[in-house]
Order: structure tokens, then sequence, then C-alpha cells
């Protein structure tokens, strides 16, 4: 008595690898643009952080410096560094530069053209100018042209 015996093979056919080859294309095409959103948001997030961490040195050194607010040529110094009652700026405390320091670092600019740079100055015109100061209200903003926008079309100059 003789057995016939068939083997069959087994394995994916041609069709069944082209639909999971679709589907994982269908996946990519979905989570790619919201990874890249995701990048976009967290330097507009990042923006924020560092306004609301420069802002708020500006505003205790005025409350501490009788109402004053940080000079534009010594705006590093004064802000990172110890100060006296008329705001000049020291390297170390003493019983004289008894303020401050206020902020460790100037952060650097985390968005538009100008991204990296951590200047201060009054126009924006500088080539290390990240942000733009304004030292009769302490007003401070991002150093970004009117064109530059987040995801919502809002100004990164008007954060």
């Amino acid at each position: 008595m003789s057995v016939n015996r068939t083997t069959t093979a087994r394995g994916f056919s041609l069709i069944e690898l082209v639909i999971v080859v679709v589907i994982i294309g269908i996946i990519a095409a979905i989570a790619i643009p919201r990874m890249s959103r995701g990048a976009a948001a967290a330097g507009d997030s990042a923006l924020t952080a560092n306004l609301a961490g420069l802002r708020n040195a500006i505003d205790l050194f005025y409350t501490e410096h009788g109402n004053t607010w940080p000079k534009v040529a010594t705006f590093t110094a004064q802000l990172t560094t110890f100060t006296d009652d008329a705001g000049t700026a020291n390297a170390t405390k003493d019983t004289t530069y008894i303020y401050g320091p206020y902020i460790r670092s100037i952060p650097t600019l985390p968005v538009g053209a100008k991204k990296g740079k951590n200047g201060v100055d009054a126009d924006g015109s500088g080539a290390n100018t990240g942000w733009v100061y304004t030292e009769t209200t302490g007003a401070i903003k991002a150093n970004c042209a009117d064109a530059e926008v987040d995801a919502r079309g809002v100004k990164y100059n008007t954060y």
C-alpha cells in the first residue's frame, strides 16, 4: 500500500504582503504630520516659557530697584549678576551688591530666523539679537519678523 504524500508550502501571498505595506503606509501618513506639528508646538511653548522667565526677572529687578527698569546697555549683567540699589552690576555678592541675580542666563530664541540667538537690544538690529527690549516700559519680545508666525497664525513677536 502506497501513501501519496503531498507537501504544501506555507507562507504569505503577494497580495497579503501588499496589503500589509499599504496599511503601514497609511499609518505613516497619519503619524508623520502629527509628529512634525508636535515639534513646532514645542518651539512655541519654549518661546512662551522663555518670555515668562525674562519678564519675571525684569519685574523683580524693577521692584527691588525702586521702580527702575534694567538698562538696555547693561541688561544681561543687571539680570545675571548681583546689583546694588542703583543697578550697578557686580560678579560677587557683598554688603553693597545685595540684589539678584534674577536669571541664570539669557535664554536663546527658540523659533524664527534668529533661532539660537540670545542677545538683547532696543531695536533688534544686532547680529546676535534674539530679544528686543524697551527700557522705558520693561517690555521684551522675540526678535522675529512679522511674517514669522506659529501654527495658529499668531506672530511670534506678539507673544
